[in-house]
Parts: C-alpha cells; sequence; structure tokens
C-alpha cells in the first residue's frame, strides 16, 4: 500500500515534468547587419580561427625580459583586471541562480510536538480526580515545489545570465588586453626618454667641447666676445632640457608603477632597452577581416544583445499563464518508528494556475521597453563595428606613414651629423663663424631626438594595431 502512494506520488512530479517542457515564446536572435558586412577592406575574407578569448602572448613579440616582467606583474596586481575578475563572479553566482530555478525545491521538515492534557469534575479542585492525557506527535515531510516552465521564462532567464557571464568574461579580456597595451607603452615611453636624456646628455658634453674651442681661441685673440657668450648660451639651453626629460621620465615612470600597483617613486629603475630599437616587421598584406570579430569588446558588446533578446523573451512568456507543482509525502504518528505503519502515512498535491489579467498594461510596456533596449544595445554594437574597423585603418597607416618618415628622418639626422663635424673643423681653421657651428650643433641635437622620438611612435602604433585587432594575427 505504502509502495502504491510512492509511486503515484512520484508518477505526477513525472507529468508535471512532461509539462515543462512546452513552447518557448520570445524573438529568435539575428545578428545585426553592420559597415563592416559589405565594407571593401585591405584584407582577405579568409575565416580566422583563433579563439576569441586568446588574442595570444603577442607581448612576447618585443623580445624584451623586462616587457614580460612587467606584464607578468600588472596581470597579478592590476585593480582593473581584479574588478573585471570580481564581476565574472558575481555574473557566475547569477547564472546559477537562475539555472537553480528551473530545478525542482526540495525541503524536509521534521517535528515533535508533546502536549500534557488534564481533564476533571468542575470545580473539584482536586488533582487526584482529574485525568491526565500525555501525547507525543511525531511528523517528517518531503515537500517539492516545482514551476512549469511552460513558456519559457525561466529558460530565457537562465539563457540571458549566460549570455551575461560570457559578456563579462569577454570585458575582462578587454581590460586585460587593454592593460597589456598600457604595460608596453609604458615601457616604450620610458625606454624613448632614456634614449632622448642620453642624447641629451651627450649632446650638453659635446657643446662644453665647443665652448672650450671658442674660450681658446678667444684667449688667442682670434675670436671676439660675441662667440663666447653665444657658445655660453647654448651650452646652458642644452642643460635646460635635461630637466626637462627627467622630469618626463619621472612622471612616465609613475604612471607605469600605477599600472603595477606599486608605489610611485620606489620602483627600481628600469633597464635600458636596446640601444637601437629593431623596428616591427611590416604590417602583412591581405589580414583576415574576421580578426576584427576577435576583438573582447566587440564579443561583449554582441553578447550583450544576445542577453538582451533572451530578456525580451522572458518578458513576453510573462504573459502567459504560470503551473506550479507542489508535492509532499511523509507519514505522522504518536511514535518515532512509523515505517511499517501504513495508516501513518500522509501525503498532498496540489497544480496551481496563474494568469494575469490586468496590471495597468505593465507587462506589456515590459516587452516594449525591453525591445527598445535592444535596439539600443543593436545601435551600440555596431558603433562598436565601426570603431574598432576606424582604430584598425588608423594605426594600419600611421605606422605606414610613419615608417615613411623615418627614411627621410635618418637622412637628416646622417647629414645634419656630417655638417656639425665640418662647421667645427672649419671654426677651429677660422673660416667659419660661431653661428654655422651653434646652428650644426643645434640642428643635429633636434634630428637626433626627433630620429628616437620617431621609433617609439612606430612601435607604439604596432602596439595600438595589436589592440585594435584584440591581439596578434599570427597562429
Amino acid at each position: 500500500m505504502m509502495l502504491s502512494k510512492n509511486r503515484k506520488f512520484l508518477s505526477l512530479f513525472l507529468i508535471a515534468i512532461c509539462f515543462s517542457a512546452g513552447c518557448m515564446v520570445g524573438p529568435e536572435y539575428k545578428r545585426p547587419s553592420t559597415v563592416a558586412d559589405k565594407a571593401e577592406w585591405p584584407f582577405r575574407n579568409k575565416e580566422y580561427t583563433q579563439d576569441a578569448n586568446s588574442p595570444g602572448r603577442w607581448w612576447e613579440r618585443f623580445d624584451d625580459a623586462a616587457t614580460n616582467t612587467l606584464v607578468q606583474k600588472a596581470f597579478e596586481n592590476n585593480y582593473d583586471v581584479k574588478i573585471a575578475a570580481a564581476k565574472v563572479l558575481q555574473a557566475e553566482a547569477n547564472f546559477k541562480i537562475a539555472g537553480g530555478k528551473l530545478l525542482p525545491e526540495v525541503s524536509v521538515d521534521f517535528d515533535r510536538q508533546f502536549t500534557r492534557k488534564s481533564s476533571g469534575p468542575p470545580g473539584s479542585g482536586s488533582e487526584s480526580s482529574a485525568v491526565v492525557k500525555k501525547t507525543r506527535t511525531y511528523t517528517s515531510e518531503l515537500s517539492i515545489s516545482y514551476v512549469l516552465d511552460l513558456f519559457g521564462k525561466l529558460k530565457h532567464a537562465k539563457a540571458a545570465k549566460y549570455k551575461t557571464l560570457l559578456a563579462a568574461k569577454a570585458n575582462k579580456n578587454a581590460v586585460i588586453n587593454s592593460l597589456i597595451a598600457s604595460v608596453i607603452n609604458s615601457r616604450l615611453n620610458i625606454a624613448t626618454l632614456q634614449k632622448r636624456l642620453a642624447i641629451a646628455k651627450a649632446n650638453t658634453q659635446s657643446l662644453a667641447k665647443t665652448l672650450n674651442i671658442v674660450e681658446g681661441r678667444y684667449k688667442l685673440g682670434l675670436v671676439g666676445p660675441v662667440d663666447v657668450r653665444l657658445a655660453r648660451e647654448n651650452l646652458a639651453a642644452a642643460q635646460v632640457a635635461e630637466p626637462e626629460i627627467e622630469l618626463s621620465l619621472k612622471l612616465a615612470e609613475n604612471a607605469l608603477a600605477e599600472l603595477l600597483v606599486a608605489q610611485p617613486g620606489k620602483s627600481e629603475p628600469l633597464e635600458a632597452m636596446t640601444a637601437d630599437l629593431p623596428l616591427p616587421q611590416a604590417v602583412p598584406v591581405g589580414l583576415p577581416a574576421t580578426l576584427l570579430q576577435r576583438r573582447p569588446d566587440i564579443v561583449e558588446a554582441e553578447l550583450k544583445l544576445k542577453s538582451q533578446n533572451e530578456t525580451i523573451g522572458e518578458s513576453i512568456a510573462k504573459l502567459y499563464p504560470d503551473l506550479t507543482f507542489t508535492g509532499s509525502m511523509g507519514w505522522k504518528s504518536n511514535t518515532s518508528n512509523p515505517i511499517f505503519v501504513d495508516e501513518a502515512w500522509i501525503y498532498s498535491t496540489l497544480l496551481s494556475f496563474s494568469q494575469p489579467l490586468f496590471k495597468g498594461g505593465q507587462l506589456k510596456a515590459q516587452v516594449d521597453w525591453d525591445k527598445a533596449k535592444f535596439a539600443e544595445l543593436a545601435a551600440t554594437y555596431s558603433k562598436t563595428v565601426i570603431a574598432a574597423m576606424r582604430e584598425v585603418q588608423d594605426q594600419a597607416v600611421t605606422e605606414d606613414l610613419l615608417r615613411r618618415k623615418l627614411r627621410f628622418a635618418q637622412i637628416r639626422f646622417s647629414e645634419a651629423k656630417s655638417a656639425e663635424e665640418l662647421s667645427r673643423e672649419r671654426y677651429k681653421r677660422g673660416v667659419e663663424s660661431i653661428l654655422t657651428v651653434l646652428e650644426s650643433e643645434r640642428r643635429r641635437n633636434t634630428a637626433e631626438e626627433s630620429l628616437a622620438i620617431l621609433k617609439g611612435q612606430i612601435w607604439n602604433a604596432r602596439v595600438n594595431l595589436f589592440l585594435a585587432l584584440g591581439g596578434d594575427w599570427t597562429s
């Protein structure tokens, strides 16, 4: 008898689960059309198979041990990465909560009740004549409540939370990619400033030698005092430039320390990069256009759009009835061991139906709001794509034109250096004026410093191209 009741209970529960496999209401997701779908790219339309969540260890392309160490420290300590990681954990928890609502809620209750009741003739006033009745009642009950998700309200909610979780992971990848670029750009900026400071100090030493030559000729009466004054002014101008570069260097080091979560002003000086930092290889022609689709911010924007599409389905499902199955099974007896007492078993089942009839248009308005939000996110996704296209084009063109500029800058420096050496020799022989010497020194210094800055700009453009493409383009 007891087994028969258990079978009935389980049968009702299984029937309720079957009912829950109802139809899913809501729109089917379709990716919005963007300019990238029909634009003429300087990239081939070949598919790119690298995982969007694995941009590659592109910072190792610089072959600089210090850069690798800095990136690793930033991964471990940077607060933006920790914030993004915490958001992923929050999204995981919300996804689990939404998934749990699709499962039955099961609870177990166990009660022990003791009562004592005495009765006797009214007004007897005698305890001995009263009848005392003591009872103990044991109750144990297993309860199950299950929402029959006939129209997919809970399934849409779970799917929306899952897309939100993936979007949070994509956001974390975007934060990490941006952090890598910031660290490398800071490293390059510091290296460029170190090079500029070395050039400035060498220039000061060179101008000091020129001043010695001028003062020697002045003592011999070969030149007037104006030459000495001009040479001293030129040396002082070079000495003024050194603290300016040192200030920029200190500020750049403090900015890097912030990225690494290290105390500004207390970090050890970075080793200088290779004196003549080799230029990156030219961007190959025919990069796959699908590289753009693995950018973390584009992935995040589309996942938010997909999540909102599921939310629309959830709002539409709320317009339809809710069915909830509730069942309980247990025993109630005056003994704690009623396993073989069939009459002690109790059970109940309930199938409740709930249909919203009037809420002042709130449910329909919520659907309209969710659809408008989808339109907003669709526009945001398309805007993100077009912005990414511009960034890729900007950095590719920037690097190409900077390389062209570099060729002329190298010629400029070579000629300025030769002119400086020639003018100084001619000044020693008395066939050139001091103004020519000072001007040639200024031009050589300007050309050398510009060359160092230009090389740093080319590397910065390459870093920004990696960032624009969401990582490296090699397998």
